[in-house]
């Protein structure tokens, strides 16, 4: 395909399809102008890999969209979407050497290393990238090459003892299988890098705990300065890092070691934005490659949602000589931004393909002999230095969250179904509101009825934390009475997988507001309305996706009110806080790093590509006790369950 002019007109009909965006066309313009003779395969691959990155894919992959198109570029197959215009399909019949070629030949636009170029192409791995994503990649790609490498051929006589009294099996609770948590620890010494990862109640933040203790205690003997170690620990939200610091807490108190050693072990965890240094209107941090953060060991929790620019951020900041422990979920939704860089590091890390080296420092210092794993490309750097744990503690084998939630991870809709059918009794804890409603009006009434049941009924949705409301007297003080508003509304939670539409938070909250009888909508602000933050304020001290709820302060003003450390509360007035929006509902992006006693996850009744397997499960393991899921659509949960998953980048 030579330039022909036909690329705009391609670009047009694929804007009023839908599924490319204004800002893909935008991005042509602009190439058009710095190369008015570009070729129309040029321009069409630029605003491809502008989709992608819009998308959450950091690159184009051009040997996957020659061979599978649709997939690549997440279009399903009975979606409205098509990549036909008129006879003509413009990608579907262009070689992978047809696109290399073009690429090659686009002096000025593309090019294949460091430069000025807008564009990047990968020709070993057949990828097209946007150059900021491309430095972004390959400042990952360096430093965690260095990282994950090995730092330690053997550990001191005495550790070994160290490791077997924190991992000492509990004959109340026998584990079976190897002990994971064990395992992780002992891998992270060998290395500055290592990666614990694991569904909810598997014991991410205890193996923590008792690794840093044990690395304190290396570090004494390897130094034998016994000066403290600078442990820093972080989350990629507010939100995230509250609920990380009250998890370290509790983990470091049930902590049988040493009391000088726990004194060194952190307690509060700070956002990855404000341990950099965020500088406000800029990409930019206080601490980069010229100005290294102070850390012997910097540990990010959640690290699920980090993106690939803030990944590179963190590594840029990172001194040579510190340690990088990274924990999370990787089956979870990865950042909104683009990059899942924690699924892409543990791609076949559950196939635990440790080599030979790797085996043999963990029969060494594990006490454990692990059979060798089939070979192939998961024997790589980043497998020998991941650990995933398989036990969950929170949901036992006969938990139906756990059960679903497996089931969907594993893309099985056949036992999504029997789970979902089953009886009441044998999963108490799935409320039985998953099926396909008649008409909508049937979903809505289902949603009240949760959202506002009889006062007789166990799940109470939000009528208990209105109850708190009402009851201000019962407490000493705003602040008391505020803390427990907020955690009788966080026992309960709505979560939809889309922002617009019916089924969207957006048409989602103004419906419950209805059903809860709110004030006029002239009064936007009211007693109990609870809101969300949608942009870090660090003069306020509020992070992107911090929740707060309008309540009278002691001076019987009405203010928003924030937990904040230690009991405490944050009164703000609500004319300070402009990027906020109610959040009875919120997306299902927006709940990770959160937990909820019971939550209603809402599909919608039309099919998105933002409804993914992954989704699904982050929505699922965000309930602590109850789950209840209200499919309004007839074949909507099977079609994102056996969703197809596209290539990592790393």
């Amino acid at each position: 395909m030579k330039h022909s002019g036909n690329v705009i007109g391609y670009l047009d009909h694929w804007i009023a399809q839908g599924w490319l965006s204004p800002l893909d066309r935008a991005f042509v313009g602009f190439l058009q102008t710095q190369s008015p003779n570009a070729s129309d395969l040029v321009l069409l691959a630029a605003a491809l890999v502008s989709h992608q990155l819009a998308a959450g894919e950091v690159f184009l992959d051009l040997a996957g969209l020659v061979g599978h198109p649709e997939q690549i570029l997440g279009i399903a197959e009975n979606s409205d979407y098509s990549l036909d215009v008129g006879e003509q399909t413009p990608i579907r019949f262009v070689s992978l050497n047809d696109w290399i070629q073009a690429l090659q030949q686009a002096s000025g636009l593309v090019g294949e290393g460091e430069g000025a170029e807008p564009l990047v192409l990968d020709v070993r791995l057949n990828r097209l990238y946007l150059r900021r994503y491309w430095a972004y990649q390959q400042t990952v790609n360096t430093v965690l090459a260095r990282l994950v490498q090995p730092v330690r051929t053997a550990l001191p006589e005495a550790l070994s003892g160290d490791i077997a009294d924190l991992f000492k099996p509990d004959p109340a609770y026998p584990i079976p299988g190897p002990d994971w948590q064990k395992i992780a620890c002992v891998l992270a010494l060998r290395a500055r890098f290592s990666i614990i990862t694991g569904g909810p109640g598997t014991g991410k933040t205890t193996t923590l705990t008792r690794l840093l203790a044990v690395l304190i205690k290396l570090a004494n003997t390897e130094t034998e300065t016994h000066s403290s170690l600078n442990i820093v620990l972080a989350a990629p939200t507010g939100k995230a890092a509250a609920r990380v610091s009250e998890s370290i807490n509790k983990a470091v108190d049930q902590l049988n070691i040493d009391e000088t050693i726990k004194q060194q072990l952190p307690r509060k965890a700070s956002t990855l934005h404000r341990l950099l240094g965020s500088r406000p209107n800029s990409r930019q941090y206080t601490y980069n490659r010229h100005k290294r953060l102070i850390a012997d060991i910097v540990i990010v929790d959640e690290a699920s949602m980090i993106d690939l620019e803030m990944m590179a951020a963190l590594l840029e900041a990172l001194p040579d000589s510190a340690t990088l422990i990274l924990l999370g979920d990787k089956e979870q939704l990865a950042s909104v931004e683009p990059g899942s860089v924690l699924g892409d590091l543990c791609q076949g890390a559950g196939a635990a393909a440790y080599d030979a080296a790797t085996r043999a420092w963990l029969k060494n210092y594990a006490q454990l002999e692990l059979p060798s794993a089939a070979t192939g490309d998961w024997h790589n750097a980043y497998n020998q230095q991941t650990a995933v744990l398989l036990h969950s503690h929170r949901f036992d084998a006969k938990s139906g969250i756990g059960n679903l939630a497996q089931a969907v991870n594993a893309g099985d809709y056949a036992k999504v179904d029997a789970i979902l059918e089953a009886p009441s009794e044998q999963y108490p804890d799935l409320n039985p509101e998953h099926l396909p409603p008649a008409q909508s009006d049937h979903a809505w009434q289902r949603l009240k009825h949760l959202v506002l049941p009889e006062t007789s009924l166990r799940l109470q949705g939000y009528r208990a934390y209105r109850q708190v409301i009402k009851n201000r007297s019962d407490y000493p003080s705003a602040d008391a009475w505020a803390t427990a508003v907020h955690k009788a509304f966080d026992s309960f939670r709505v979560l939809s997988a889309l922002r617009k539409g019916r089924w969207g938070v957006e048409g989602l909250n103004q419906q419950i507001e209805a059903w809860l009888g709110t004030p006029d909508k002239r009064d936007l602000w009211y007693a109990g309305r609870p809101v969300m933050v949608t942009r870090n304020d660090y003069p306020l001290g509020l992070m992107n996706g911090d929740i707060g709820i309008a309540l009278e302060d002691d001076s019987k003003r009405l203010r928003v009110a924030f937990p904040a450390a230690e009991q405490k509360i944050h009164w703000i007035s609500p004319l300070r806080l402009p990027d906020v929006e109610t959040a009875y509902a919120m997306t299902v992006h927006k709940s990770q790093g959160s937990e909820f006693d019971h939550v209603v996850m809402v599909l919608p009744d039309t099919f998105s590509q933002v409804l993914t397997r992954e989704l699904i499960y982050t929505g699922i393991t965000r309930a602590a006790k109850d789950f209840t899921l209200i499919e309004t659509l007839p074949g909507i949960l099977q079609q994102a369950v056996g969703e197809l998953k596209g290539p990592g980048s790393i």
